[in-house]
């Protein structure tokens, strides 16, 4: 079983910042690419960025400039820092991880989400 649970939302003002993260755990081998999703009401989950194990990050045009994504693997744990937040940057945000699970002659990977924290940014 893996766990992932995200921490960091809260309510804002436009301008300001907040700083998400997200711990997995669980029976995982290691954990490829990480990242973060948006959702907000009555639209499609929608990806804000990801980040790669060695590093490697892309971000949705709406956070490029403004949001940052990085990771601690030692700590199985992915961040994003939020700034200039903008009232459309509401959403709930999910956290994702591509872990690796299984045993030592057979390995495979699977897709977990979070369950969410809500951000919420005021004018």
């Amino acid at each position: 079983q893996v766990q992932l649970v995200e921490s960091g939302g809260g309510l804002v003002q436009a301008g300001g910042s907040l700083r998400l993260s997200c711990v997995v755990s669980g029976s995982i081998v290691s954990i490829n690419a990480m990242g973060w999703y948006r959702q907000a009401p009555g639209k499609q989950r929608d990806l804000v960025a990801t980040i790669t194990r060695d590093g490697s990050t892309n971000y949705a045009d709406s956070a490029k400039g403004r949001f940052t994504i990085s990771r601690d693997n030692a700590k199985n744990t992915v961040y994003l820092q939020m700034n200039s937040l903008k009232p459309e940057d509401t959403a709930v945000y999910y956290c994702n991880a591509r872990v690796v699970r299984g045993t030592a002659t057979l390995r495979y990977e699977s897709n977990a989400w979070g369950q969410g924290t809500q951000v919420t940014v005021s004018s």
